[in-house]
């Protein structure tokens, strides 16, 4: 099974773009990336009156719509934690979610100053990085918001290495 990081972080502190950047990153070095992100409400994958929405409403379990090199999942019994995910992903290299800061996994916690008093995971065992544009120090290794290669680097060493 490939190694899960958490992307972490307050709301508005720049998970998302900071996935964005590093999922490009690690791309551009070869390797194959899953992501999950964790939502805390329902949400609907496809558009209301779309077939595979009907066979939802239908009382299908899963549904999945694939085509030509894409497909999607949807389905009921997932029971919320991040290693019940784990199976879809054994083909990857390392899967990268955006939230699930209460899992133990190995976290990088993104942290903007001005946008909150402290950090996430202050004193939390799981944190392995953090990415921020403080000054603070969480006796973790700490990356600036654009050090995103170093970021990889670390991530690359540390989660990835090549046979």
């Amino acid at each position: 099974m490939p190694p899960i990081i958490s992307v972490v972080g307050k709301s508005g502190s720049g998970k998302t773009t900071l996935l964005e950047k590093l999922i490009s990153e690690l791309k551009k070095r070869g390797y194959r990336i899953g992501t999950a992100k964790h939502a805390f409400h329902e949400f609907e994958m496809d558009k209301e009156g779309k077939d595979s929405w009907r066979h939802k409403a239908a009382g299908a379990d899963t549904v999945i719509v694939a085509s030509s090199g894409r497909i999607a999942m949807v389905k009921d019994d997932h029971v919320g934690t991040l290693d019940s995910l784990v199976p879809y992903f054994q083909d990857m290299d390392l899967v990268i979610t955006e939230g699930y800061k209460k899992e133990h996994k190995p976290k990088i916690e993104i942290f903007r100053a001005a946008a909150h008093k402290e950090p996430l995971c202050k004193g939390n065992n799981d944190l392995i990085a953090l990415v921020t544009d403080s000054d603070i120090d969480l006796n973790v290794p700490r990356f600036g918001l654009e050090d995103i290669e170093k970021l990889a680097d670390f991530i690359e060493k540390f989660y990835l290495p090549r046979a």
